[in-house]
């Protein structure tokens, strides 16, 4: 059975925190785990605005910066005692579209005082889902639209139970809008009119799509929702849900201000003012193109998701490794040397580890590695460690962040052949380390099953200490395999990229 490392288990009372890095609202939830069950206890908030800040060269402004910064450090006073395996910090569509993400995420984990990593915009409506469908569960068999208007982005998503069937991002939300289709906070119907068909157009790739497949019911997260909600019950336009007779009242209103800072609908607050209209333009023009007819306000979104997926992560219910298993699948990875590689790796990681001072994240990460080191073999024969590192780092990998995918590709571009200098360049400083040791490991075992062969390896003993690696492998079986004693002569030059010095021996 492939080895199955899990993060530390949770007890009655650990709090547990998930921080949303959204592009108008940083939002924090700690809760306590109890029976099971998660306890919400805390709640922070505070307006950012971090997508104002980009100039749409994928720079972001220094006041939009020390605002971001200065909340982490506030979120991270409160969360300092709380250990890091019970933290998980997630930024969304504004650092993905930063030009040198680690230029803000370095002085960010250092504001505050833990790892931050980039979700795609796939694997943030996997997360909104999951929020939405632990707060509020759907019936069996049931189908559900769920909608996300953030900042810099909108999430659409069909689920049934707590599984997602269609994700999708449209790079539109209520700021980016704002700013795109009424530059200078200029208001007018003309202007609405084109960006509406503007949106619509964006919508084509999957609306139809999404309408075949249908819903039972529509839900909206996120603030925007709850803003045009109230707006929309306040008006009494609606008992609270967002209707299609709704909308076009509320935006008629809207419009008569000829200014965005001149809006007034009555139930909004002074807050949201500034970015609505972008946000009931996103509304509108998914009404439009999906055929919604009302919309039901969800009190749950990302951060509530995020903090069920860290309960995941610890149990044997991990969403990466279901999505390990498909791609193994999908891609013909032949089962029986995957496990012959990574049990073998998994038992240089139990001898290294203590040493090397690697965790059980990171005996899934080299795990994963293992399982999916030949996944370009589909793709070409040569070069397929160079395929199969591309196809990681570029498909949508529901569970895994932007970081976790680059390591992972970084150590299936490296685990055979010279090491590029460049290999590792993606990854954060604090990742660096871990995943040439990883790395190093991972070669080992690919080397050491070379063969195919179904006969299980002899005892091995690996020593690590700073950089130097020494094997020691038995005289019998090294005797036996001069292919095997030749790469492992090879490797102690190609493994030097790594900055690792390797010694192999026989006993």
């Amino acid at each position: 059975m492939p080895h199955t490392t899990t993060s530390p288990a949770f007890q009655d009372g650990d709090l547990i925190a998930a921080i949303d890095l959204g592009s108008n609202s940083f939002h924090m939830v700690i809760a306590r785990y109890t029976l099971g069950q998660l306890r919400v206890v805390d709640r922070l908030r505070e307006t950012v605005r971090m997508a104002d800040g980009l100039d749409g060269k994928g720079g972001l402004s220094a006041e939009a910066r020390q605002r971001a910064l200065e909340c982490l450090a506030r979120f991270g006073q409160r969360i300092r005692d709380v250990p890091p395996h019970r933290v998980r910090a997630l930024a969304t569509n504004t650092v993905r579209q930063l030009r040198s993400p680690q230029a803000f995420l370095m002085p960010a984990e250092t504001a505050l005082g833990h790892a931050i990593e980039v979700v795609s915009g796939r694997e943030e409506a996997r997360l909104i889902y999951l929020g939405v469908a632990h707060a509020q569960p759907p019936k069996v068999g049931q189908r559900r639209l769920v909608i996300d208007i953030g900042g810099g982005s909108t999430e659409f998503i069909i689920g049934s139970g707590m599984q997602t069937l269609e994700r999708e991002s449209l790079q539109a939300g209520c700021i980016a809008s704002t700013r795109r289709f009424f530059p200078g906070g200029k208001l007018s119907r003309r202007r609405w009119k084109e960006a509406l068909a503007e949106i619509g157009r964006e919508f084509q790739p999957f609306a139809n799509k999404y309408r075949a497949l249908g819903w039972d019911e529509a839900l909206g997260s996120s603030g925007t929702h709850k803003a045009i909600s109230e707006i929309c019950a306040t008006m009494k336009l609606s008992k609270g849900a967002i209707t299609a007779e709704a909308l076009p009242q509320l935006r008629e209103e809207l419009l008569k201000a000829k200014k965005i800072d001149d809006i007034v609908l009555p139930g909004l607050s002074s807050d949201r003012r500034p970015i609505i209209a972008g946000g009931v333009l996103v509304l509108e023009a998914a009404f439009q193109a999906l055929g919604l007819q009302k919309l039901l306000v969800s009190k749950a979104a990302m951060r509530e998701g995020i903090l069920h997926d860290i309960l995941g992560r610890a149990s044997e219910n991990d969403p990466r490794d279901e999505s390990v298993a498909a791609m193994s699948l999908r891609y013909g990875i032949d089962p029986a040397q995957a496990e012959r590689v990574e049990a073998t790796a998994m038992q240089l990681f139990e001898q290294s580890a203590g040493s090397w001072g690697l965790e059980a994240d990171d005996a899934r990460m080299l795990g994963w590695a293992a399982r999916l080191h030949e996944l370009g073999l589909m793709i070409a024969h040569s070069g397929y460690h160079v395929h199969g590192s591309y196809v990681l780092e570029h498909s949508d990998i529901a569970g895994f962040s932007r970081q976790e995918q680059q390591m992972l590709a970084a150590l299936v571009r490296t685990h055979r052949r010279n090491v590029p200098k460049s290999a590792f360049d993606a990854l954060p400083e604090r990742l660096m380390q871990p995943a040439r040791r990883l790395t190093a490991l991972l070669r080992l075992a690919v080397l050491l099953n070379r063969a195919h062969e179904s006969t299980p390896l002899p005892p091995l003993e690996l020593t690590a200490e700073g950089n130097q690696l020494a094997l020691i492998v038995p005289q019998s079986f090294i005797d036996a395999r001069p292919l095997l004693r030749a790469d492992l002569i090879g490797e102690t030059e190609s493994i030097t990229g790594l900055g690792i010095q390797f010694r192999p021996f026989v006993a």
